[in-house]
């Protein structure tokens, strides 16, 4: 069979009290593929990630994962104690203790071997995003799920980590799972999108999630047409802060 499910949601429901964070939510998740998570604030996107990692039970539904999933999740954020020296590399071991071939192999598949030994407090946006990233595929996984991995992020940085995610996902035929709230900047970088809003509005390829009426509903008919002359050819390429490093930044038309 190809392109076998990784994971699937069936008819997942999830209440806190008389609060509904999701409604019958069915989400297959597949090897080789793409799926992006788009919803305005308070849709449930996080709480979806919560239940396929096994975080929090639904309250109806269920959860199939492929037996011995290997899962490699990268959070929206994470908050370390600025008084806790911790360089990149204790940082990458804790708390399975990978040694330093694992680290420098997981750091070089980034772009960011070179962080190896610095202090994890004097990262920045995008090198703290790219040593998170490092510490999901440390787990060697079958299915990335990345919350919002572009977060805290420059324009130019977030093109620069989306094409190396794509990257990731073409070199390990793995199966991602990625947040986000904005489908015009993951456009050219995911294959399925699915529209949530507590229930899922619509599904599919972006440029149908795109002209679908209830994605123009959620975020507007002029985020729709933006969206649909985002075309960004690039013949450049950006530094872990979003600087060009080659080429220019002419070789496409932008939105």
């Amino acid at each position: 069979m190809s392109n076998p499910d990784l994971a699937r949601l069936d008819g997942v429901s999830l209440r806190f009290g008389n609060k509904s964070v999701l409604n019958n939510v069915n989400l297959p998740l597949h090897n080789d593929c793409i799926t992006t998570l788009i919803g305005p604030n308070g849709a449930g996107k996080s709480s979806l990630v919560k239940v396929l990692l096994g975080l929090v039970k639904p309250t109806e539904g269920t959860v199939w994962t492929k037996p011995g999933l290997r899962i490699g999740y990268m959070p929206q954020k994470i908050q370390i104690d600025r008084t806790l020296p911790l360089t990149v590399k204790r940082f990458l071991q804790i708390p399975h203790g990978y040694n330093q071939n694992e680290i420098e192999a997981a750091l070089a598949s980034v772009g960011a071997e070179h962080l190896v030994d610095y202090s994890i407090h004097d990262l920045s946006g995008g090198e703290m995003q790219r040593a998170l990233l490092a510490r999901a595929l440390l787990r060697n996984p079958d299915l990335l799920v990345l919350d919002e991995p572009v977060q805290g992020v420059d324009i130019n940085g977030q093109t620069e980590l989306y094409r190396l995610i794509t990257d990731i996902r073409k070199e390990r035929k793995c199966g991602v799972l990625m947040i986000s709230h904005d489908l015009h900047l993951v456009m050219s970088s995911t294959d399925h999108v699915v529209c949530l809003n507590k229930h899922v509005c619509c599904s599919g390829h972006p440029e149908a999630v795109s002209a679908d009426p209830a994605y123009i509903e959620l975020f507007g008919a002029s985020h729709a047409s933006t969206l649909a002359l985002y075309n960004h050819h690039h013949n450049h390429s950006h530094d872990m802060h979003g600087n060009v490093v080659e080429g220019d930044c002419c070789g496409g038309d932008h939105a």
